[in-house]
């Protein structure tokens, strides 16, 4: 059993977590808002990507709005009004932006639906500045990525049934061919989960979430003893840090974004069928960091080792029981079982260093966009799908990494991490691009490109932080990352 001095507060980790379930949620869901508005407003693959434009930017807008209050009232917002109040304004500005989907859907405006999802974005952003950090902080340091990586795995809980939800709803009661009826009926889940939105914030209000933040106010030596660094601009594991979040995100999100448009342009799938597929690559990241979040639990040595193995297989059983649920034929999926392997292969080669789970996984990424690329037909489909078993565990360690040393300005860097969230946009976008100069088979070398960042970015972040006095081996004993 672990020895640390420090037990994490379940009882504020459980109601930090539905909000995680709503990023996925809705991210995902994005997914399947772009074949229908590609069809319904007649766009190109490029205009398509705009939905996650307008949705990814907005993690930018939002970081740089609490950047400016903060330096307006010289004193950093989360630090003055909380955990808890930061949470709760970032899910109500999010619920304002699920209202405008009701006269959007009525008027047939596709520049209103994606304003809707911009101020959806801008509340998610503000929740990501709080909670990710306040997963970390509601136990035991030495545990804080694999908390980190457990509330991804709800997160993608959410990105699992968000596709098959939103689906059901758009495509129930009509036919995929009958895009007005389509768009009209977009308008309803988002409502609900506007509605969602406020409950939960009103709940938020009577949790034991900590009102006030608990801040660092440390100073960070240098390699030079006694030299503090007045800003977290000034750590080059930030600095590299936030390029590898921008492109972590870009390639996991891209990877989705274009998967239906390549299935049914080049695979011959309708619409309302692609669903699953998306659902299978949201719930490989869940397989992934319920995983990589074993760790986070006081169990002896030798039951997280059978863990290793048993929580991915419970995670793949949840996907296949939420599609027998919505009736989808499981046959397709049974032989995704096996590629689960590889991912545990590389979990356990990682042996609990951040940076080596990132060079791991990033190549294994890259192995799998390259196998798509190489092939056709379903194998393709399973190679860009197990895409998001590699990318699972991959934005715990670069946090980890970026923020490791900063001190009293952990809150300034996690900040700058997530205004790079926008990279889920602007890859998507630029993948978009590349399809319609080529095609979306080729177009995947966008992915193969950002994989080689974090590929890099794991070596070098490891001299950096040693010439910093920081050993990640030392650091990572008894975790997962």
């Amino acid at each position: 059993m672990s020895n640390y001095s420090k037990q994490t507060n379940w009882g504020q980790f459980l109601p930090l977590v539905i909000v995680f379930f709503f990023w996925g949620f809705v991210a995902a869901s994005n997914d399947i808002l772009i074949p229908v508005f590609k069809k319904a407003f007649n766009l190109t693959q490029t205009e398509s990507m705009l939905v996650q434009i307008c949705f990814y930017v907005a993690y930018t807008v939002g970081s740089l709005i609490y950047m400016a209050v903060s330096k307006g009232l010289k004193q950093d917002l989360i630090n003055k009004i909380g955990y808890k109040n930061g949470l709760i304004v970032g899910l109500l500005i999010s619920a304002a932006g699920t209202l405008l989907f009701y006269p959007a859907a009525n008027m047939g405006s596709f520049p209103l639906m994606i304003s809707g999802l911009f101020i959806v974005g801008l509340g998610f952003s503000l929740q990501q500045i709080v909670a990710n950090p306040l997963a970390i902080e509601v136990g035991p340091s030495e545990t804080g990525s694999q908390r980190l990586t457990m509330a991804g795995g709800v997160n993608n809980l959410g990105t699992t049934i968000g596709p098959l939800i939103v689906s059901f709803a758009i495509f129930g009661s009509a036919s995929a061919a009958n895009t007005e009826a389509s768009i009209e009926s977009v308008k309803v889940p988002y409502l609900i989960l506007g509605a969602a939105f406020a409950l939960v914030a009103f709940l938020l209000k009577f949790s034991s979430l900590p009102a006030i933040t608990p801040t660092n106010l440390e100073n960070t030596d240098d390699a030079a003893p006694g030299e503090h660094r007045k800003s977290a601009l000034q750590y080059p594991q930030l600095i590299l840090g936030m390029i590898a979040i921008f492109v972590y995100v870009g390639v996991e999100v891209s990877t989705a974004s274009n998967l239906p448009a390549y299935m049914e342009k080049d695979l011959g799938f309708e619409t309302k069928d692609v669903a699953p597929y998306i659902s299978l690559y949201w719930a490989s990241m869940m397989i992934g960091r319920w995983t990589g979040a074993v760790d986070a639990f006081d169990f002896s040595a030798g039951f997280k080792k059978i863990l290793r193995f048993l929580a991915p297989y419970l995670a793949f059983a949840l996907f296949l029981l939420v599609n027998a649920i919505a009736h989808h034929d499981l046959a397709p999926f049974y032989v995704y079982g096996l590629i689960i392997i590889a991912m545990i292969i590389c979990d356990i080669l990682s042996k609990g260093n951040p940076a080596r789970m990132l060079l791991i996984f990033s190549s294994a990424g890259i192995v799998a966009l390259l196998i798509g690329m190489f092939t056709t037909g379903m194998v393709s489909v399973y190679a860009f799908t197990s895409v998001g078993l590699f990318c699972s565990t991959l934005w715990p360690c670069i946090f980890a990494l970026a923020i490791n040393g900063l001190g009293k300005h952990t809150n300034q860097g996690s900040g700058l991490l997530i205004m790079m969230i926008m990279g889920g946009g602007v890859v998507s976008l630029l993948q978009g691009y590349v399809a319609d100069l080529t095609d979306i088979h080729t177009s995947y070398i966008v992915g193969v490109i950002c994989f080689a960042y974090l590929a890099f970015y794991a070596i070098r972040v490891s001299g950096i932080l040693k010439a910093q006095g920081i050993d990640l081996d030392k650091i990572s004993k008894g975790s997962g990352h």
